[in-house]
């Protein structure tokens, strides 16, 4: 598989205690508290451990939402919320805003942000695997189911929970809609990315392949066109991608198209076809060399490198010149001098986000249990008030290569 993707960094936190002394009382309350904060620290580890997969991911997150359910929902299942919402104060970094994280006192902060890095994750890992030599076609659907969970994770954050926020996300931050709403679009894009690899391998009929490249070269150009309006100090780079990727597959859709033109014996239409994805090969081709050159988070590699680049340019070459040659032996076709247009819609491969829910309240929370947490208890000295201006560590993520001849990077 030779696919290459843009990942932005994972979000940081700062640590979390859940030491509430006075306020929690007894030893239920106290082995809560013990195992909301190594649940939560084991969920953070994992996130760089190159050992874990999806099972392991699953099963630490859904350990630690489940406890965290406690401090946001009521225990009766009402439409209450926890006494304990706002006990704890959360910070959080952005994905492009560098290491100044957003505050916010509120455990439903907490969940969507934490939520959110596991969607990422997901993202890094399907980006992992499909860099590796000799993919199987087990790990391929490995791959593609991994970018729909994740745009199921984020479409869920958005629908569900983001809205719940006493504080509504800053403009440029993770959770306002521009950025969310490109997070889930590159994911859908990247999913039909494998699907049209996986349609060439098997050598499905060109108008297929056509069809899915014009839908996902769409998908990139309304991820990058919801971009459009952040300052570009830290979109530019992620936007250049979207912007390539849009050009790569356009060039993909009139390259195949071209193939079902000529299958159709209307050679001079399919050569201008070819013409067509000569130009937005071209203008892929440019934007990797701006790619490389812009700052900004992200990977600093140089796309044009990659196989999945290469393949391609010589794909669009060998194809205009077998229909150039078959023109002057056979057709003898006028050459239109309008690109034709592409109006293709495929009716099979395209990707919807799988379905995410959070895991519902740990048994370990009961009535006795949340009794034990005694507000009036807490210091009049609140400690815990937001400090917006403290910096946040930054995620040291594994250096990760691409390994010999596979086209793709790892962020």
């Amino acid at each position: 598989m030779t696919h290459w993707f843009h990942r932005n960094p994972l979000k940081a936190t700062a640590p979390v205690s859940f030491n509430y002394y006075g306020v929690a009382s007894g030893p239920p309350a106290s082995k809560i508290c013990n195992d909301i904060r190594s649940s939560r620290a084991r969920l953070l580890e994992l996130f760089t451990d190159l050992s874990c997969n999806p099972e392991m991911m699953k099963s630490a997150a859904d350990s630690y939402f489940s406890l965290l359910q406690g401090f946001i929902n009521s225990l009766d299942e009402s439409t209450q919320e926890s006494k304990l919402r706002y006990i704890q104060n959360f910070k959080w970094t952005d994905t492009l805003q560098g290491q100044v994280p957003s505050a916010q006192q509120d455990a439903v902060f907490e969940l969507i942000s934490m939520g959110f890095n596991v969607a990422l994750w997901y993202t890094k890992y399907a980006s992992r695997l499909a860099g590796k030599e000799n993919i199987t076609e087990d790990e391929a659907k490995e791959v593609h189911r991994s970018l729909k969970v994740a745009a199921g994770i984020f479409k869920h954050l958005k629908e569900s929970h983001i809205p719940k926020l006493i504080t509504p996300a800053e403009k440029g931050r993770d959770l306002e809609t521009r950025l969310i709403d490109t997070y889930i679009i590159q994911c859908q894009a990247e999913a039909q990315e494998v699907t049209i690899a996986r349609a060439i391998e098997l050598k499905h009929a060109p108008g297929l392949i056509a069809a899915l490249a014009y839908e996902t070269a769409n998908f990139y150009q309304k991820a990058d066109h919801t971009l459009s309006s952040l300052e570009p100090a830290y979109s530019a780079k992620w936007r250049k991608y979207l912007h390539l990727k849009m050009c790569f597959y356009t060039a993909y859709a009139y390259c195949y198209h071209g193939q079902t033109l000529l299958a159709s014996d209307k050679c001079g239409e399919a050569i201008r076809s070819l013409q067509e994805a000569e130009k937005f090969y071209a203008k892929a081709e440019a934007l990797c060399k701006d790619y490389g050159e812009t700052k900004g988070p992200g990977p600093t590699v140089k796309p044009s490198g990659h196989l999945f680049f290469r393949k391609l340019g010589n794909l669009v070459k060998n194809t205009l010149e077998k229909c150039q040659r078959e023109n002057g032996f056979i057709y003898f076709q006028k050459i239109p001098a309008e690109a034709p247009q592409l109006e293709l819609k495929a009716n099979y491969g395209l990707v919807e986000p799988v379905p995410f829910e959070f895991p519902p309240t740990s048994a370990h929370w009961t009535p006795e249990t949340l009794a034990a947490f005694d507000l009036t208890k807490r210091p009049k000295d609140d400690n815990t008030k937001p400090k917006p201006e403290e910096e946040v560590k930054p995620v040291k993520e594994p250096d990760i290569k691409p390994q010999k001849d596979t086209g793709c990077y790892i962020s």
